[in-house]
């Protein structure tokens, strides 16, 4: 953190840094204690602690809210937040279905092609196959 200005408005200074200042002066009445028990001086009697304030919870959600609608003003001012949805222009539409379209021909080719065996491999497999049943009917059986 930097140093505070004290010429300035606390209204100017952020949440952070207030409350850095307050950790700051906590220490520093710390050590100022810490300092009177090691010299033998009587310290003030501490003031009795104050009563902890609780938000309802009804009370939190119209802060939460407060807060969003803040929040969603200062990004529009930051942004120069266009008005309404935005649309996309007939051409644009068009490029995005047509580029739909070549990529699902390209997935349907990819699809179409002949993943058989050579007809040499399927000659093989079918005189292999008809050996095996030669074999099954010379043992009298009807099946494998």
């Amino acid at each position: 953190m930097g140093i505070i200005d004290p010429m300035k408005p606390l209204s100017d200074y952020s949440l952070v840094e207030l409350r850095w200042v307050i950790a700051l002066r906590e220490k520093i009445e710390a050590l100022q204690a810490d300092l009177d028990a090691i010299t033998g001086e009587v310290a003030e009697a501490p003031a009795p602690a104050k009563r902890k304030y609780h938000m309802t919870a009804t009370h939190k959600r119209k802060l939460i809210k407060a807060l969003a609608k803040a929040r969603r003003i200062r990004l529009a001012k930051t942004k120069g937040k266009a008005k309404g949805k935005r649309r996309l222009s007939a051409a644009g539409r068009a490029a995005i279905a047509a580029g739909a379209r070549a990529r699902w021909a390209r997935v349907k080719a990819a699809k179409r092609k002949d993943r058989r065996s050579s007809p040499a491999t399927r000659a093989k497999l079918r005189a292999a196959a008809k050996a095996r049943w030669a074999k099954v009917r010379a043992e009298g059986k009807t099946g494998l």
